[in-house]
């Protein structure tokens, strides 16, 4: 019983907060990187908004895929910058996964941004997001169910209420 209580305060200690991050924001940094998401990051740190940064909060040399996962299941709220290339990274649209699985076990809320991209090239996967499917569907020929996840993750979040910032 006294090792759970140590466990207990070690975890307290560590996250002093119920979350560690307040926003996660999953982007493309190739689209918005310099731009969009650098003005976002910048907005939260003036409000005092604790945001998970993967350029500042990645140790060099260390795997991505468990920091960001860790990351994702540590924010309270989740922000997702839907972009032109935004579906060609299969990081992006792994995170994304993520980001459904955790906000629907824990009910954190999704806020999706529709920079520069139709919301309904985002639902259906048609312009860029049907392109970048086509090459996904080349490349893992041998994974339907996971293109098939991606595809029905992308349409649920297009499908929330979010903003949309094309020609602005």
């Amino acid at each position: 019983m006294a090792s759970t209580s140590s466990s207990s305060s070690s975890t307290l200690m560590t996250y002093p907060r119920r979350y560690y991050y307040d926003v996660f924001v999953s982007f493309r940094g190739k689209d918005t990187r310099f731009n969009f998401t650098d003005h976002l990051f910048a907005t939260f740190q003036r409000k005092g908004i604790i945001t998970f940064r993967d350029d500042t909060k990645l140790n060099k040399g260390e795997s991505i895929a468990p920091e960001l996962l860790s990351a994702i299941q540590a924010s309270q709220i989740y922000v997702v910058v839907f972009s032109k290339n935004y579906a060609t990274s299969t990081w992006c649209l792994r995170e994304l996964e993520w980001i459904l699985e955790c906000a629907q076990l824990s009910g954190k809320r999704v806020l999706p941004v529709f920079y520069d991209v139709d919301p309904s090239e985002v639902r259906y996967q048609k312009g860029s997001y049907g392109e970048a499917f086509l090459k996904h569907e080349q490349r893992f020929q041998r994974d339907s169910e996971m293109l098939q996840r991606w595809r029905e993750d992308l349409t649920q979040v297009a499908n929330l209420s979010g903003w949309d910032l094309r020609d602005k």
